[in-house]
């Protein structure tokens, strides 16, 4: 049974799809329920997962491989030449993505309740989309990885496109088309890597470049090494995205419905994250490692430009989208800081990011639903209108300015501690950034909560209501769960890190 859980877990949300095709158009509320249902199976198989974890079962032990594609007959000099097989893996890395996953998307079906027509499209995508996500990060060869990851594109582009706000064509278009850049990219590095070696497996590249495992068709040269470690880096920095890849996110952070932006802000970034992390520092450590100080120097210019950005926008939209560019900065640092704690900040922050994203997102959707409007001086006063709500609010704004007690101050302490020891002049730099986190968040926050009353809100505007207090609770609680105890993050990445520090050479 334990072969066959994580393949069940990928495509689990089919049963909710078909539950949702089989119901009349015109059903909208038991189509919201079962598109809701349909995002349960994969987040309980995940907590399995993580029981089955902490009870001492090898994470590896739910590893399928299945015979699924061969190019020619080479088998008589190796079996696995040119053969692409059906491979889903798991380890401490890809079970903290799933748990983010599937715990933001059953939260973001949630507020799809507030999605006005064509409902039945609507939850086809969305859990289309949500097995893309769960394939992109459990998938072990490079294929499977492209396929799953081309899943996640065609659902968000038309869940932008259709459901979005008044320029959501061309959002939804310059989504595709960054992404799709990005894609052509990661394609042209994964035909040349099967090319050269006979595989796409993920562990047979890794060792193939850094142990000295050797190709039994055609040897990859040094420079073709930093090719193709340079291609796969600005193929996932604009996925991240990182400045200057980043105008697209910031349209789709404005356009798309807020629950989608809260998949989009809180997994879909992340994407890019691990993408860097498992391909770019796994397979080719040496070559990264020569280009971690620019990494780290085009996430200082991330941080700094977002936030100076964010802190003169007049959208609360707008502010959370120049704060992603800003906070993915922060992932690059860390990532850029070739140390235990740079990269552990990192991946925290790429969790914690995703949480508060979620979050304040989430608060987005119900103030929309309220009032009609994110313009910050149209929104005066909310602390006397809607006070639980603006409460919530407070502690998110908390939260993304690093507030201690909460995961955004764990996250950027390990990265700004991890690139102090290795590069303290950027360091330094980048530390404004963190000043001028607390300045926009704050500026939009009291702005929106005790600014001036507006006529807009003067009118009878009710509170959160019972659904709105389970995301709202939730994804605050993991937000402080984490910020009070980091080692629930801390233990199931260890040995991932400690891998990826040992390939680098770092400490």
């Amino acid at each position: 049974m334990n072969v066959y859980l994580l393949t069940l877990l990928v495509f689990s949300p089919l049963l909710g799809m078909v539950m949702v095709a089989l119901m009349p158009r015109t059903e909208e509320r038991t189509i919201k329920q079962f598109g809701f249902f349909g995002t349960l199976p994969p987040l309980i198989l995940t907590l399995f997962l993580l029981v089955q974890y902490y009870s001492g079962i090898a994470l590896s032990s739910f590893d399928i491989k299945v015979n699924w594609i061969r190019f020619g007959n080479l088998s008589m000099y190796d079996p696995n030449l040119f053969a692409v097989n059906f491979e889903l893996g798991l380890d401490g890395l890809t079970l903290v993505f799933l748990l983010l996953t599937t715990i933001i998307s059953s939260l973001a079906a949630l507020a799809s309740f507030y999605i006005k027509r064509e409902w039945k499209g609507y939850y086809l995508l969305f859990l289309l989309l949500e097995i893309g996500m769960l394939g992109v990060f459990t998938a072990e060869n490079l294929i499977l990885f492209f396929i799953f990851f081309e899943m996640t594109l065609v659902p968000t582009f038309f869940l932008i496109g259709k459901w979005g706000y008044l320029e959501k064509e061309k959002a939804s278009y310059q989504f595709l088309i960054y992404n799709g850049i990005g894609s052509a990219i990661l394609l042209v590095v994964i035909l040349i890597l099967f090319a050269r070696t006979g595989t796409t497996n993920i562990a047979a590249l890794t060792q193939m470049m850094t142990m000295g495992g050797v190709s039994l068709f055609a040897p990859v040269s040094g420079s073709m090494k930093y090719g193709l470690c340079l291609a796969l880096l600005i193929a996932f920095a604009i996925k991240l995205p990182m400045f200057p890849f980043h105008t697209w996110m910031v349209r789709v952070h404005a356009e798309a419905p807020p629950s989608i932006v809260m998949i989009h802000a809180g997994i879909l970034l992340k994407i890019g994250a691990y993408g860097i992390i498992r391909f770019g520092m796994g397979i080719f450590p040496d070559q990264y490692q020569t280009l971690a100080s620019i990494i780290v120097l085009f996430g200082v210019i991330s941080l700094l430009y977002g936030a100076f950005l964010a802190l003169v926008q007049t959208d609360f939209k707008l502010v959370l989208a120049y704060s992603s560019v800003s906070h993915m900065g922060i992932v690059m640092m860390g990532l850029g800081a070739l140390n235990e704690a740079g990269l552990q900040g990192a991946i925290f922050q790429v969790v914690s990011h995703g949480l508060i994203a979620a979050f304040l997102f989430f608060l987005v959707a119900v103030l929309y639903e309220r009032t009609g409007t994110t313009l910050l001086n149209r929104l005066g006063g909310l602390a006397k209108s809607m006070p639980l709500f603006s409460g919530f609010l407070l502690a998110g704004g908390m939260a993304s300015l690093g507030l201690p007690g909460m995961s955004g101050f764990i996250s950027e302490f390990m990265v700004f501690l991890g690139l102090f020891k290795s590069q303290p002049v950027l360091a330094a730099i980048g530390a404004i950034g963190l000043i001028l986190t607390a300045i926009y968040v704050l500026r939009a926050v009291l702005t929106m909560t005790f600014g001036k009353d507006n006529s807009l809100i003067e009118k009878e505007i009710y509170d959160l209501k019972g659904k709105e207090m389970v995301p709202t609770a939730v994804l605050l609680g993991l937000i402080i769960a984490i910020g009070v105890y980091p080692n629930l993050l801390g233990r199931p990445l260890q040995g991932t890190i400690d891998a990826i520090m040992l390939a680098v050479g770092g400490r």
